[in-house]
């Protein structure tokens, strides 16, 4: 980790015919005028005095596309919006499967992806688990592992930076939850659509490929704040303040990959970096606030930097408080993470919080999914990662217990499939 509404249950509206989305068409209107609740009220009275700043109509209906004949270069799922419900998945293929086999797998999901992305259900055998929902600003993002190269016979078609992440000494890596052939990244502002699209990806994977390991995050839900805001992580703290901007000049050349690329098949696209980071809040939530806010170098309240100002504020490293200490601590995750300390070294990250229940010590397995994009993982994460493994504040609070590298290509154009320039090249 870095410094970095879903409608009310229809109920009894369901036995009279009130379908899902007229309910939720017609809650903002039934709340000017006003409802009562009692035996008529029910559900939709409650869902007609919601005074979120997003209509819920607006929540379903946003739909980001696959294809990107409109200039864009980029898959669906690196800079658009985090959504409230994802899921990371990572499959291997099957024994026997080599080149021909993996690239009818990624035209039946990039067309499969696109038909789920526009809000249309699966062609053939869809579950039915998403009827009635918009596309609920659906992405689905793919990518390949190293070991994929190994068994499609394209080693030498392997970019360099797919070689392994080095060890860190934090690290207590499940190699069984870890790296894959293939990886599949789903975000969904409805739970039921992002379980939708694992689903009919997991079916549509036939006999090519068997799911190695998954996990299922969450972020806040549209709407649920005053004003739109940077998320929070499981700790309470303000998560990805220091992400670079769309509207920065080094933006892209920092996250995407260069159209000069070698290899070529990677041209627009990006290297995504995975971590399972278990997050010891029982440890955690025994600090006071002054001493998170020490081991973070940011205010809990807003996410402002200890040196004052606002979130956005840029810390200022070098003031000292009246004791002549640094007022941002020297091993405070924000001063070492902070690009000026890496060597301008930055990453975007795009995680998703998680929640796997309680262990046998009565502890929360939660914690964050951790995803970060960049144009060379060896320039953006393993830099960065040294530097906090060397000395971070937070670290005796979190563990890495998953980890992956996959290289994400560009964005197929109408009428191709993701990675067809690579296992058709």
């Amino acid at each position: 980790m870095t410094d970095s509404a879903a409608a009310p249950d229809p109920g009894p509206a369901a036995e009279t015919g009130v379908s899902r989305r007229r309910l939720l068409g017609t809650a903002g209107a039934a709340g000017a005028t006003g409802l009562v609740l009692g035996a008529a009220g029910g559900a939709a009275a409650w869902a007609g005095t919601r005074t979120d700043p997003a209509a819920l109509t607006t929540v379903g209906s946003t739909a980001v596309p696959f294809h990107r004949g409109d200039g864009g270069r980029h898959q669906a799922g690196i800079t658009d919006p985090q959504q409230a419900h994802g899921h990371l998945v990572a499959f291997d293929l099957a024994p026997g499967a080599g080149r021909r086999e993996a690239a009818a797998l990624m035209r039946r999901w990039s067309a499969l992806a696109g038909e789920l992305m526009a809000g249309r259900p699966a062609a053939d055998g869809d579950t039915g688990i998403a009827l009635d929902a918009g596309p609920s600003s659906l992405t689905v993002t793919f990518g390949f592992g190293r070991t994929f190269f190994d068994r499609t016979s394209l080693v030498t078609a392997r970019p360099v930076q797919l070689d392994p992440l080095p060890a860190f000494s934090a690290d207590a890596l499940d190699t069984k939850r870890s790296e894959g052939d293939l990886w599949v990244q789903i975000g969904a502002d409805d739970a039921l659509v992002a379980f939708h699209a694992l689903r009919a990806l997991q079916k549509a994977a036939g006999e090519a490929a068997r799911v190695r390991w998954q996990m299922t995050g969450f972020n806040r839900s549209p709407g649920a704040t005053a004003k739109p805001m940077t998320a929070r992580n499981l700790m309470g703290q303000v998560d990805g303040t220091g992400n670079p901007k769309p509207s920065e000049p080094d933006f892209a050349q920092r996250v995407f990959v260069p159209s000069s690329a070698d290899p070529a098949w990677m041209a627009g696209g990006s290297y995504a970096v995975f971590r399972r980071i278990r997050m010891l809040l029982d440890d955690w939530e025994k600090l006071s606030l002054g001493e998170q806010e020490k081991v973070i170098g940011r205010r809990k309240s807003d996410g402002a930097p200890l040196t004052g100002g606002t979130e956005t504020t840029e810390p200022d490293l070098d003031a000292t408080g009246a004791d002549g200490k640094p007022v941002v601590p020297a091993n405070a995750h924000a001063r070492i993470s902070a690009p000026e300390q890496n060597g301008g070294a930055a990453m975007l990250r795009r995680p998703f919080s998680f929640h796997d229940g309680i262990a046998a010590d009565g502890t929360p397995d939660a914690g964050l999914l951790f995803v970060c994009w960049q144009a060379d993982p060896l320039r953006g994460f393993v830099p960065v990662q040294r530097k906090l493994d060397r000395g971070d504040a937070l670290s005796p609070f979190i563990r890495h217990e998953a980890s992956g590298l996959f290289a994400v290509p560009g964005a197929p154009a109408a009428g191709e499939y993701v990675g067809q320039r690579l296992l058709e090249g």
